[in-house]
């Protein structure tokens, strides 16, 4: 199955049929449920309707990728060893069919008119929110399961399309915090502030000089700056003001960071001249904004597509392209050297190179668009 998510046309009802006292992240199926249709701004219902619903199996843990894919499928059934476990009911006769099989744990005696899709087989969807095409997890909920799906369940709230040290370094360490939170009920926003403290702080060490301090500290807000998004998407609470709260905090302070680094040369007696400082200045905060607008562009330009998944070029230079974490590598490099003068020059050149490629994938796109051509996503053509 290769297809893509589409909006609902309608509200739904939603609702979770048999009995399953275990948890997972701290919730029962049928709050992590209700959670989720909230979110999507769907009815939680305690009875099968008289009329198109959304069923959940108790006995199945699932990700919300499938969730907001079968929305949108009307009369699809997603199951496991035959066992319905999320499915679409288009009607109260096909709602009653799957209610009955999820009810007893055993397969649909009558699957006319559904689609039955046997999560055995492989089937994915691509996931935009996070970028990424994938097989979400499906997995029998019992107490011997409940740390393997939240291990599912964790890494599949990482977006496919990020940076190197997000990808590959952060998610071990991050999935342990996570799972503390959770535990202490700990909420996103509690850990977004927290990790708020831990950037200002790293900025004040940087204006002074500390660089290897400004960075221990900026490397706990780097890794809370993962954990907050996990914890969100795995507890189900994600709400408006949370992610503006993140993301704002994601978007304003690297310009301060690069400044202050700069201002901080000089406790090693290895301050720039003025031309030098204002043109690596220049270069770092002009190009950030640059690249921010370029990518603003592509996505209105492109149905919100964003220009990181346009071609798997465009995924894999997402890995190292001039953001925080790629560049604080380069400045941890320098550093090795004593150099943290040089190491602010090299993120300059590499914020530079980073625009012009940006540039030119922008320009590449309008040309395809001109001769009549689609932009679309390598992961919707998988």
């Amino acid at each position: 199955m290769n297809s893509t998510s589409q909006a609902p046309a309608q509200a739904l009802a939603v609702v979770t049929l048999g009995e399953n006292s275990v948890k997972l992240w701290g919730l029962t199926m049928a709050e992590r449920v209700g959670r989720i249709a909230l979110a999507a701004n769907l009815t939680p219902v305690s009875a099968v309707p008289q009329g198109p619903a959304i069923l959940s199996n108790a006995a199945h843990a699932w990700d919300p990728a499938w969730f907001r894919h079968i929305v949108t499928q009307p009369g699809m059934v997603l199951t496991l060893a035959g066992v319905p476990a999320l499915a679409h009911a288009a009607d109260a006769g096909q709602a009653a069919r799957i209610a009955q099989a999820m009810t007893a744990g055993t397969p649909l005696t009558d699957s006319t008119g559904l689609i039955v899709v046997a999560f055995e087989s492989g089937p994915t969807i691509e996931n935009k929110q996070l970028r990424k095409r994938e097989t979400p997890f499906l997995m029998a909920l019992t107490p011997g399961s409940v740390r393997a799906i939240e291990r599912a369940s964790y890494f599949g709230a990482y977006k496919g399309v990020t940076d190197l040290l997000t990808k590959y370094l952060w998610p071990e360490w991050a999935l342990v915090l996570t799972r503390i939170c959770a535990k202490l009920h700990v909420t996103p926003n509690m850990v977004t502030a927290v990790g708020a403290v831990f950037c200002v702080i790293a900025t004040v060490l940087f204006a002074y000089g500390h660089y290897w301090a400004g960075m221990a500290t900026g490397l706990v807000f780097m890794v809370l700056d993962t954990v907050d998004g996990k914890l969100a998407r795995c507890t189900i609470t994600s709400s408006h003001w949370g992610n503006i709260f993140d993301h704002g905090m994601d978007l304003v302070h690297p310009p301060f960071w690069w400044y202050f680094w700069a201002t901080g040369l000089a406790f090693w007696g290895l301050g720039y001249d003025t031309a030098t400082f204002w043109w690596v200045q220049g270069a770092i905060q002009g190009g950030y904004v640059v690249q921010r607008v370029i990518e603003g562009v592509f996505m209105r330009q492109n149905g919100m597509m964003h220009i990181h998944v346009w071609r798997k070029f465009d995924s894999r230079f997402r890995l190292i392209t001039a953001r925080r974490n790629p560049n604080m590598v380069i400045l941890f490099a320098a550093m090795l050297f004593a150099r943290p003068d040089l190491g602010l020059i090299a993120v300059a050149w590499w914020t530079a190179l980073s625009c012009l490629v940006h540039a030119v994938r922008l320009v590449q796109a309008w040309i395809v668009r001109s001769r009549g051509g689609t932009i679309t996503s390598w992961l919707s053509e998988a």
